[in-house]
């Protein structure tokens, strides 16, 4: 029997969790990735804030899937998408598929003004969670010699743009940093005198959640010291700070977490998409025209039964990724395609430690145990015993002596 040619492209959760499921004694599959690793992108922030070292969220793809015998690994970066042909372009090669998955995963999305992230960087990858830890170090050391007080305040003064989960969890992890723990090791300069601001476009943070539950975050994060400044939009970004529709804010620290845009290569497709890049797929997650091409994960557009659009988020990326493999492998045993129907199993968004709020089947729940259950589920998704057990004993340490790990600056 001739094998079918699975490709997909991208080792994320959507990736990933497709290749785990395809049955590959029915085809020949393919993942393709411009990284050697799968990334934990829900602990990416941790990284950035020195509480976890890069190792402990990120495990090489080739390690996850050596037990599937016609699955292959290749580093590359898929450049373009040949519809007709049925080939899918690399930097260097060509391949040829019978199903593609794609699931490039997002970057953050600048709203047209790009020059923006030389002074404000975002969080997606590895690289650029070790920037902003070097960043917030660096920060702390040049304030620690600086005798001039408006320098001193620059530097101590911590902006996150966008009120979304990645920014509260930045925004509290660094006012823990500033306020509470790494700063003790500092003579120059009191907790007090560090900043750190919270800028929201909308009337409340985590805008995707429940009003109460961004009132009980809000409630969290201004108690750790946090301004949180809403309904201001960013107009300009640049080596001296921030300008917003309130003002101007000096500072040397700004980090992006307001928006993302589905990968370029979505655009290679030539399927409607909507402002963020992402593709308005079919109930199967197939692209119009062409059902042997799925687009999942935050590069896909797709409502609920309700009419709801799904978020961009791993718990999505997983669905779909399982979805699509199963429908790959029930065609190829002559079976039809069925719907796709999302299962919610709740949100929940860590502020800092001992503190979280969530909402799990209708139920809202805060603090102490909203935060154990943040972490027993983010340590159980974790791939690799030896990643969640590191991550687990690091978390541990940090509540019984407020010390984070990872602190060196190892860049320029």
């Amino acid at each position: 029997m001739t094998l079918k040619k699975v490709i997909i492209i991208g080792g994320g959760f959507g990736g990933l969790s497709a290749a785990k499921v395809i049955d590959d004694s029915l085809s020949d599959v393919t993942v393709i990735d411009k990284t050697n690793h799968h990334l934990f992108q829900p602990l990416l922030y941790q990284v950035a804030t020195a509480a976890l070292s890069p190792a402990d969220i990120a495990i090489p793809i080739r390690s996850i899937l050596n037990n599937k015998r016609n699955t292959k690994v290749i580093l590359d970066e898929a450049i373009d998408i040949d519809k007709s042909k049925k080939i899918v372009k690399l930097k260097n090669s060509e391949l040829a598929y019978d199903y593609l998955i794609v699931a490039p995963g997002s970057r953050h999305s600048y709203f047209g003004k790009n020059e923006w992230e030389k002074y404000a960087p975002g969080l997606k990858t590895l690289t650029d969670a070790v920037t902003i830890r070097e960043k917030i170090i660096n920060s702390l050391e040049l304030a620690e010699k600086e005798n001039d007080q408006l320098n001193k305040i620059k530097y101590l003064t911590f902006v996150i743009v966008g009120g979304g989960p990645t920014g509260v969890e930045l925004a509290g992890a660094i006012a823990e940093i500033a306020k509470k723990t790494i700063i003790k090791d500092y003579k120059n300069f009191k907790p007090d005198d560090a900043k750190i601001i919270l800028i929201e476009a909308f009337p409340r943070v985590l805008n995707t959640f429940e009003e109460k539950i961004s009132e009980r975050a809000e409630k969290y994060l201004s108690a750790m010291g946090v301004q949180i400044i809403k309904n201001t939009k960013v107009e300009d970004v640049n080596s001296s700070g921030v300008q917003t529709t309130n003002g101007f804010i000096i500072t040397s620290n700004v980090i992006w977490a307001a928006g993302n845009q589905a990968s370029p290569l979505i655009q290679k497709l030539n399927i409607p998409t909507d402002r963020a890049g992402r593709i308005f797929v079919n109930d199967d997650c197939s692209i119009p025209d062409y059902p042997e091409i799925f687009v999942i994960g935050d590069a896909s557009q797709l409502k609920d039964d309700h009419g709801k659009i799904l978020p961009g988020t791993a718990p999505v990326a997983m669905q779909q990724g399982r979805f699509v493999a199963k429908i790959i492998n029930a065609e190829l045993a002559g079976k039809p395609r069925t719907k796709f129907k999302y299962i919610d199993k709740g949100n929940l968004a860590t502020i800092g430690k001992a503190k979280a709020v969530g909402e799990i089947k209708g139920f809202k729940i805060y603090g102490l145990i909203a935060w154990l259950m943040w972490s027993s589920i983010h340590i159980f998704y974790l791939i690799g015993f030896k990643n969640r057990f590191r991550v687990m004993i690091e978390w541990i340490w940090y509540y019984i002596t407020n010390k984070r790990g990872t602190r060196l600056i190892v860049g320029k």
